[in-house]
């Protein structure tokens, strides 16, 4: 049973756009548990993309999970994504519950501390099918996310702490970017898990 009111969940952003922050939805210990887990049984490997010409490799690391082998392709590179592992399916599960939403495929990035973050963009790869939601989970350390408006630049930001989830949906990827931004305060590590829908006619 879904115990959250689906219109009570705050929305961060002020107009075109919706990011429903459920707060924490994972218990402290819990969090640690998938925390652990996670490091452990995910096939971590350093992102790649091309930039200016250049092939980079960059000290995060993703992994990318799917019910199908899915290629996603964004900056540039392609990946082909695994079957899930049972702690995926878990809290997929769950999140497809809170949210009311299906997802078919995650996207996980290992920031080792602070200094690793993400920057502007927006996720709207044609591969991922149309206006469906990203649902965001959080584990280990907290860390200051980041919106801004493609057109007025108005700046929203947020602390995802572990355990913890926000819903990306509507028209959110087509008005604003989103960034994890570096920081030399946090010094432990982040798992981020991004549940999404890819287009399987895309696919």
């Amino acid at each position: 049973m879904n115990l959250f009111n689906q219109d009570a969940i705050p929305n961060l952003l002020p107009y075109e756009g919706t990011v429903l922050h459920y707060g924490l939805i994972i218990p402290s210990q819990e969090a640690q548990w998938y925390y652990q887990r996670l490091l452990e049984t995910i096939l971590w490997k350093h992102d790649e993309a091309v930039m200016f010409g250049k092939h980079i490799t960059t000290k995060r690391m993703v992994a990318w999970y799917g019910d199908l082998p899915f290629d996603y392709t964004y900056s540039k590179t392609t990946k082909t994504s695994l079957p899930w592992t049972p702690e995926l399916l878990s809290l997929k599960q769950r999140v497809e519950e809170l949210t009311e939403c299906h997802y078919n495929s995650c996207l996980l990035n290992l920031y080792h501390d602070g200094s690793e973050g993400m920057s502007w963009h927006s996720d709207d790869e044609k591969a991922l099918a149309h206006h469906s939601a990203i649902a965001s989970l959080s584990f280990g350390a907290a860390r200051k996310f980041a919106f801004k408006h493609k057109v007025t630049k108005q700046y929203i930001t947020t602390i995802l702490e572990s355990g913890s989830l926000i819903v990306m949906k509507d028209d959110t990827q087509q008005n604003w970017w989103h960034r994890l931004p570096p920081t030399k305060l946090v010094k432990h590590p982040r798992i981020n898990l991004t549940f999404r829908t890819m287009d399987v006619k895309k696919t």
